[in-house]
């Protein structure tokens, strides 16, 4: 089983994501939209033993390329940990960027030690449509750090979202998503491949 599969069977047996394949009962999203997946990987800091292979998985993805991150960058709130959990396996510095600037005190937008020049690794936890990932790593790039990419747990694979984060210049790596949440379903007879399609239709719709 590749950790692909295997974090998206994690997530399903904690209830980080949940699939509804009855369009009556879809999930509704803060915009709107009807969803048949709802995800809350908050809930892996409660699983010392996936968030750890989380860990591990972003340790691979950056031994396989060429990225030698200065510090680790989390996105507030749910990339915090998994950047706190990184950067010490990294043994090197970890910040945080917050959605807005701070309103009391410095004011400040990053939390923690940053260098002009400093390579950074941006941490999310989930990429949607990839807005907040991108302020976050717009954030930093205008302090004079150089973004080498971003990293996340889960995606939900829209093409738009790819695009969009090809023009800002950010590479994106992700653990899993969406295509292999539905395999790890059909390999486990959850759903059929028929629903696999109707539910992948779903997904390149938006």
């Amino acid at each position: 089983m590749g950790i692909q599969t295997e974090i998206a069977k994690d997530l399903l047996r904690i209830k980080a994501v949940q699939i509804k394949t009855d369009k009556a009962d879809y999930f509704t999203w803060t915009s709107g939209i009807k969803s048949p997946i709802y995800c809350d990987n908050r809930l892996t800091m409660s699983f010392p033993e996936i968030r750890k292979r989380i860990v591990k998985a972003f340790v691979e993805i950056l031994a396989s390329s060429n990225y030698q991150p200065d510090v680790i960058a989390g996105c507030a709130t749910a990339g915090i940990p998994h950047a706190a959990w990184l950067a010490d396996e990294l043994n090197i510095p970890m910040v945080y960027v917050r959605s807005s600037p701070k309103g009391h005190g410095k004011g400040n937008q990053i939390e923690g030690l940053v260098e002009k020049g400093q390579k950074v690794i941006v941490i999310e936890d989930l990429i949607s449509t990839g807005g907040s990932s991108i302020d976050a790593a717009n954030v930093l790039r205008e302090e004079g750090l150089e973004v080498e990419a971003v990293f996340a747990i889960f995606t939900y694979g829209l093409e738009k979202t790819a695009v969009r984060f090809k023009e800002e210049g950010y590479p994106l790596h992700t653990i899993t998503g969406f295509d292999h949440l539905l395999q790890a379903l059909v390999d486990d007879e959850e759903i059929t491949d028929e629903k696999k399609q109707e539910l992948l239709a779903w997904r390149n719709e938006l």
